[in-house]
């Protein structure tokens, strides 16, 4: 999305100067120990550092390599959230290699790099996936203390349904029953009506049980479509920042924060006497390019928070990887984990544009192009908490399954759990707030996402600099069962606009999407426009005590090693290769992608992390 500078100018002049925050320090002295040092100030690690310090003994220290989401007008106002990354200070900024599936393109892979990480540049969307999504990852663990029952506590500690902006009548667009008012994150509707939300609605009564309403999609039962839900607080994002970091908890004496505090790797800092394994209970890190470094430790534990690509990478420039390639590039090595880094599963994205007959300019594109009806709109933001600004891209989600007669599955087993488990989505947009709109028209976006994905792709080192940004294969739409279930999608997508209600309205596919009728043609589509949706996964697996695959056990504990816990994506895994074929596979774990955004499921893993490292204290 591109914004005027005559807009972000009105913006400002509006906001009141952001404050300084007690528990956000400066630097810290030689020798600083705390009982906990948290490396990330994302999703999970602002919801560990809340909760261990509701414990007034425990000193906390979070490390964020980036700035103060303070006063950043895109980290406040929902529908700029686009705007974020890439190519932003908010943006670590990092591409992937050549892929193969998206047609040999290198593309941008946004991480969060600001105070809140992936849940302050993100696209707000909380979904929490299938109800057996979390139960095989409960089997899977061999701790049913992470299946979908057993974690209801934690989405009522992590949610606090809020009114949406409007205030308007809610009934029939979600249940309150699997809702929690009391937790601290704030989730919401849409809080401004867009012009097709009627049509959406009455085309799901229109084209059969595939295309069916789905009152509450996080009721564990997500198949169908309806009203999406989001992370806003009013007119406002709600973010690990603002709600688990708010000021009230900032206060907290046993809190503190360094920001821009990029760290490099975890210190090996003797052997633990009863395991006879190496600890590693200080961590290493610069406050500027280039700055010197310094070093803080922890008492209690290291608790990596970094992200799917910040934990492995930091993992393995501390020599805690696989041996032989950690050897090749000079860098020694202390545990031998040869699954850090691997398995790394995402969701692959491509949008699908319609012309559409829109009386009276209502989609996104008054706003996308004219900088007066920027000011306007943001102004009507800022002053009244009303308006387009309120929302995200998109009021209403769909998630689908293949068909169970599909030619994929004749040598290819289901990679869901189960039957209520979708395969891919669609997102419903008015408008197209992406790069490459055309100048004129008015549209409507269909994006289309796999969620099942089985490609695997890896996070490696680029060099023995720490600093150096790592190598990032995704591996997106590259296994075959990945480019059908993306055919299949964007097919689900155009026969979703041949429902009556959309037939004044649907006018024609139009950019690289025109003329894209046979599978040929929309492979082709798919290779030349896909790219990520930003829910990577599974580079630090979890996997059963014990075993001798995978990265963490199913208390979070980094195997073969002592003082360090992993809490945030890398960790989800799900278990794809029978042992019978184990010997022909480099790994028996394979990640487990949730079928949902994946911001609600870090939060309430992060959630159930905070009292299993209570209660060894």
């Amino acid at each position: 999305m591109q914004f005027s500078n005559a807009a972000y100018f009105a913006f400002f002049c509006l906001l009141s100067p952001a404050f300084t925050r007690a528990a956000v320090i400066t630097s810290l002295p030689p020798g600083a120990v705390y009982d906990f040092v948290i490396v990330g100030g994302g999703n999970a690690g602002n919801v560990i550092a809340n909760r261990l310090t509701e414990n007034p003994k425990f000193k906390v220290l979070i490390l964020e390599a980036g700035g103060s989401q303070d006063g950043v007008v895109a980290a406040m106002v929902p529908f700029l959230g686009g705007t974020l990354a890439p190519s932003t200070p908010y943006d670590w900024n990092y591409t992937t290699t050549p892929q193969p599936g998206l047609g040999g393109r290198s593309i941008s892979y946004p991480r969060g790099h600001i105070m809140g990480g992936c849940s302050t540049i993100n696209y707000l969307m909380y979904t929490r996936g299938s109800s057996e999504d979390y139960d095989e990852f409960a089997k899977i663990s061999g701790d049913g203390g992470w299946s979908w029952n057993a974690l209801q506590p934690y989405f009522k500690k992590n949610e606090k349904w809020t009114a949406p902006a409007d205030n308007h009548n809610t009934a029939g667009q979600f249940n309150p029953k699997v809702h929690s008012l009391t937790g601290v994150n704030s989730v919401s509707l849409s809080g401004f009506p867009t012009a097709i939300d009627g049509r959406v609605i009455n085309a799901t009564s229109q084209l059969g049980p595939n295309y069916k309403f789905n009152l509450d999609m996080n009721s564990g039962s997500p198949l169908g479509i309806g009203w999406i839900q989001i992370t806003v607080d009013g007119a406002k994002r709600s973010s690990s920042a603002t709600s688990y970091l708010a000021p009230n908890f900032l206060a907290r004496p046993n809190l503190d924060v360094l920001l821009n505090a990029q760290v490099s790797r975890l210190l090996e800092t003797g052997t633990d006497k009863s395991t006879k394994l190496p600890a590693f209970r200080a961590v290493e890190y610069r406050t500027s390019v280039g700055g010197s470094l310094r070093s803080v430790s922890a008492s209690k534990e290291v608790i990596l928070s970094a992200g799917t690509v910040g934990t492995p990478h930091i993992l393995l420039n501390s020599g805690i990887g696989n041996p032989n390639s950690l050897k090749a590039l000079n860098v020694t090595s202390l545990v031998n984990l040869p699954d850090v880094g691997q398995n790394l599963g995402d969701h692959s994205f491509l949008s699908n544009p319609w012309l559409v007959n829109a009386p009276g300019n209502t989609t996104f594109e008054p706003f996308l192009r004219n900088p007066a009806v920027q000011s306007a709109d943001i102004n009507q933001w800022a002053t009244t908490g009303q308006g387009l600004m309120v929302d995200t891209i998109a009021s209403h989600l769909g998630f689908f399954r293949l068909a169970k007669n599909n030619s994929i599955f004749l040598n290819t087993s289901d990679p869901t759990p189960g039957p209520n488990t979708p395969h891919y989505e669609f997102l419903v947009s008015n408008g197209l707030p992406l790069p490459g709109a055309p100048p004129t028209g008015n549209f409507m976006g269909l994006g289309t996402v796999v969620l099942s994905a089985t490609s695997r792709g890896s996070i490696t080192l680029r060099s023995n600099n720490p600093f150096d940004a790592p190598i990032i294969d995704p591996a997106l739409l590259q296994s075959e069962f990945d480019k059908v279930t993306m055919r299949e999608a964007v097919k689900t997508a155009k026969k979703f606009v041949t429902a009556p209600a959309w037939s004044d309205y649907i006018i024609a596919q139009i950019g690289a999407f025109a003329g894209v009728e046979t599978d040929a043609q929309i492979d082709a589509y798919i290779a030349a426009n896909a790219g990520t949706i930003f829910h990577p996964a599974g580079t630090a697996a979890m996997s059963p005590k014990g075993a001798k695959t995978g990265v963490t056990d199913p208390d979070l504990r980094l195997k073969k090693a002592v003082g360090v816990r992993v809490v945030d994506a890398s960790v989800l895994v799900r278990h794809l290769v029978p042992a019978m074929i184990h010997l022909f596979f480099n790994n028996l774990m394979q990640p487990f992608v949730p079928s949902a955004h994946l911001q609600a499921i870090v939060y309430v893993f992060a959630e159930r992390a905070s009292d299993l490292i209570k209660s060894c204290y």
